[in-house]
């Protein structure tokens, strides 16, 4: 809600000295969300004037039409002559008034305008549109043509109220009162201390039957709907400035006298209104819901199919609006500016129901400014005032005449009372606030209150939020302020703290920030796409996902049951951007639906769940484990005066596997694998041993080609996902630092000749199992193809250390645990020692 402070003035004396800022900081104090305050104007330095044309002289061999113009600004410009201008608009002719900037002048932009040589002639000036001047846009995209009663000479920026601060207020959907001037200015009202001068306080005529007829077919959906006629509209009458200025300032664009009315008490007052030409409208004006394909053509020309849960407004042909969300073309109201010529309107001012507004506009994809306000709820009682506001504003502006006739057509309602302890807001707070304070608190919001120990408070029509105890409670704290609250810390009791996920999910986020990857948290949906693009296969499990009934996006309607699709995505839009050396990871749930889940319950909000409820509930959730992903492209080692840089590859995605592993104490066993979407000869299958059998823990590797074409991604991109709950599972007991041996260690080399399709990974468990207790660590350091080895074979060359913990090894024993392991190793693989 965009809240210009100039329009706020007018219902709160608020001390000239006070500025926009001053006011953001009040209102944020009262709990509402003010993001920014827009200065307009800012830098903007006259002589801007009123000026008349004079002359057009249009100006020949250019590749657009220029005109030559005087125009008449008075004494403006100390000599009384008329201004020389170059224009290259059209849309105004002699005689016409407008906003003339004269040189010596700024404009919004440190735009200095100044006397130059343009198309052969020398312009003093300009002028000026709407944008030229920071107003917004006024639907012309030309000159501004002002009325005729302005005087030539008068001070444009007055005029125009082209200096003002807006604030931009962001209303919570508990807070829909706030999208109006009324609602702020009750809010700004409260937080100063001063009176409130309500526009909605006006004298209403009683219903009578001489009003517009209508009916109402669905109560429910419609509990009051108000019609006023206004007739003998002057096809002349055009918006006011002062009027088009607020509605800009606004953020809403002028259209025509009737339409910015109704806008603009929209704005004033909260209620939505809509304006009927009556020659269009054919019969009664009806209230229910569609029939199931039934059409409407709206005001944006759109033809929508209608669903039998819309609520419309119908005349004897059918419906003639989308109710509550936006109106039809059979009954709009003429553009004066085409040539056409409404005379005379019916006004409607409704009150919807706000789940069913809420429906169709998502429904339909159409959101507006009448349905934002009737799904966050308006106040049923603001409908006559603002119908009556309306018709009173069309008679002033537009000559028109009120109709006798008021149709009314309302549902029995009662106002909502609450009984509640006046000590409530003190235990909810901690703070002895006292029943005068409360009950102070609660009038200036607009409450009735009654009572001494038990108040019995009667909440105001145009706060629907506000429906228990805690509600009223919330509104004394608020206004009190939040900042005056005690702050007390908890004493936690003794024996809680992170549970071992969450202390091994912590670890794991630091050891691999340590190790040179970035966090990245994406959202977690995905679309039917993505899983093509990965290549998975139709039978794969990570296929089976849960739908979401209202997703965010129709592209991305699942919950994720991996954590690449986002990584990827993540890495791709920075790669895009120009960062090519790239190293990301995430942690976070997947969701696998198993097919034995039940049908949730609805659980009680009247009382706290029981525990078959919440064991129940539990029972219909998929499983959700816990995995942490990597993906890798680019540089994973930068080159410099220290030497060359080394790129990413496959074996960095299985490093970041073993990484996450040590986290947990875990050794990991790597075997190839074919799995999407990794590449199939770059694919590596990472085990952990749970209660003594080896379980699949993960993959890592280089994806495949036409996964990294179809995402778009750099060559020979890696990625890794594990997951976190089954390595928790292979913990053996408490993890446990190293311990340091005093004792020197002895090192020695191998070289084993393997043939090409021996794993490394299968060599070096053979070589552990036989080195035996004395193996510190074994690093695989090099790996050699060639003639000397012969075809079909490789060298592996190990580095292995062996330590005791109680005394130095001799060479005879670091001999022996080698030759042990060597041996094992031949057994197993096959392997030869190089040069043996």
């Amino acid at each position: 809600m965009r809240v210009p402070l100039s329009w706020l003035r007018e219902y709160v004396d608020l001390p000239a000295t006070e500025t926009g800022r001053d006011v953001q900081a009040k209102l944020v104090a009262v709990g509402l969300e003010v993001e920014t305050v827009e200065q307009t104007g800012a830098g903007l330095t006259g002589p801007l004037v009123v000026g008349q044309v004079l002359t057009i002289e249009e100006l020949e061999g250019f590749k657009k039409p220029i005109r030559f113009c005087t125009v008449d600004v008075g004494t403006a410009n100390g000599t009384g002559e008329p201004q020389e201008i170059v224009c290259g608009a059209r849309n105004f002719a002699v005689g016409d008034k407008v906003v003339v900037v004269l040189p010596g002048a700024v404009l919004p932009g440190d735009f200095a305008i100044a006397a130059r040589k343009t198309y052969g002639k020398t312009s003093h000036g300009m002028i000026c549109s709407a944008d030229e001047l920071g107003m917004g846009d006024d639907g012309t995209h030309g000159i501004i043509v002002l009325p005729p009663e302005y005087e030539v000479g008068t001070d444009a920026i007055e005029l125009l109220e082209l200096r003002d601060e807006v604030l931009d207020i962001a209303v919570t959907p508990d807070r829909g009162y706030c999208l109006s001037m009324r609602g702020v200015a009750r809010e700004t009202a409260i937080a100063y201390g001063l009176p409130l001068r309500d526009p909605a306080l006006l004298d209403v005529p009683a219903p009578n039957a001489y009003g517009y007829p209508v009916k109402v077919s669905d109560p429910i959906g419609c509990s009051r709907f108000t019609a006023r006629t206004v007739t003998g509209l002057q096809p002349e009458a055009r918006t006011p400035i002062w009027m088009q200025r607020r509605l800009q300032k606004a953020g809403m664009r002028p259209i025509s006298l009737a339409v910015d009315v109704t806008n603009y008490v929209m704005l004033e007052l909260g209620q939505p209104l809509h304006a009927y030409d009556r020659s269009r409208i054919d019969g009664p004006i009806g209230v229910r819901r569609a029939e199931q394909g039934e059409k409407l053509t709206t005001l944006d020309g759109a033809v929508r199919v209608l669903d039998s849960g819309d609520l419309v407004i119908t005349d004897n042909r059918g419906p003639i609006g989308l109710a509550g969300v936006m109106g039809g073309a059979d009954t709009e109201i003429a553009d004066a500016a085409e040539g056409a010529h409404t005379a005379e309107v019916v006004i409607e001012a409704a009150h919807f129901d706000a789940i069913s507004i809420a429906r169709t506009a998502r429904r339909h994809k159409l959101p507006s400014e009448a349905s934002k306000r009737f799904e966050r709820g308006v106040d049923p009682q603001a409908a006559a005032a603002a119908a009556q506001r309306t018709v009173d504003l069309l008679v002033l502006l537009a000559g028109g005449t009120a109709e006798a006739g008021v149709t009314e057509v309302s549902a029995p309602s009662a106002p909502r009372t609450i009984t509640m302890p006046a000590d409530h807001p003190d235990r909810v707070a901690g703070v002895a606030y006292g029943r005068e304070t409360v009950v102070r608190r609660l009038q200036e919001v607009g409450c009735d209150v009654y009572g001494q120990d038990e108040l019995l408070v009667t909440t105001p029509s145009w706060r629907p939020d506000l429906t228990e105890p805690n509600d009223l409670a919330e509104e004394v704290i608020r206004l009190e302020g939040y900042e005056n609250l005690p702050s007390t810390l908890p004493t936690p009791p003794s024996g809680r703290g992170l549970t071992d996920r969450q202390r091994l999910h912590r670890r794991v986020g630091r050891a691999l920030a340590g190790a040179g990857y970035v966090e990245a948290l994406n959202y977690p949906f995905i679309g039917e796409a993505v899983l093509d693009q990965l290549g998975l296969e139709a039978d794969d499990d990570r296929r089976r996902t849960v739908k979401l009934v209202n997703p965010l996006s129709d592209e991305e309607p699942s919950l994720r049951t991996t954590l690449l699709p986002g990584l990827l995505g993540a890495l791709r839009r920075n790669d895009g951007r120009g960062s090519h050396d790239l190293a990301l990871f995430e942690t976070g749930l997947v969701f696998r639906p198993t097919g034995d889940e039940t049908k949730p319950v609805r659980l009680p909000v009247d009382r706290r769940p029981s525990d078959l409820d919440i064991a129940s509930l539990d029972a219909a959730l998929p499983h959700q484990p816990r995995r942490a992903a990597v993906v890798l492209a680019g540089a994973r080692e930068q080159a410099g005066w220290w030497g060359k840089g080394r790129p990413a590859d496959w074996a960095d995605s299985v490093e970041a596997a073993r990484t996450i592993a040590r986290e947990a104490g875990v050794e990991v066993t790597v075997r190839a694998d074919r799995h999407a979407p990794w590449h199939p000869g770059r694919c590596a299958a990472l085990y952990v041993t749970v209660a003594g059998e080896e379980t699949l823990f993960g993959h890592a590797g280089e994806l495949h080609p036409r996964v990294i074409k179809e995402l778009h991604l750099p060559e020979r991109t890696c990625a890794a996902e594990v997951d976190l709950d089954i390595l928790q599972q292979a913990v053996d007991g408490v993890l446990r630092a190293p311990r340091i041996s005093t004792f020197p260690v002895a090192t020695q080399d191998v070289a084993l000749v393997v043939g090409q399709d021996v794993p490394a990974a299968e060599v070096e468990r053979a070589l552990r199992e036989g080195a035996g207790e004395l193996l510190e660590s074994l690093r695989l350091f090099d790996v050699f193809t060639g003639e000397q080895i012969g075809a079909g074979s490789k060298s592996l060359a190990y580095a292995l250390r062996f330590r005791a913990a109680d005394r130095t090894l001799t060479v005879d024993e670091a001999s022996a645990a080698r030759d042990a392991a060597v041996a094992l190793a031949a057994e197993r693989t096959g392997a030869v020692l190089r040069g043996a």
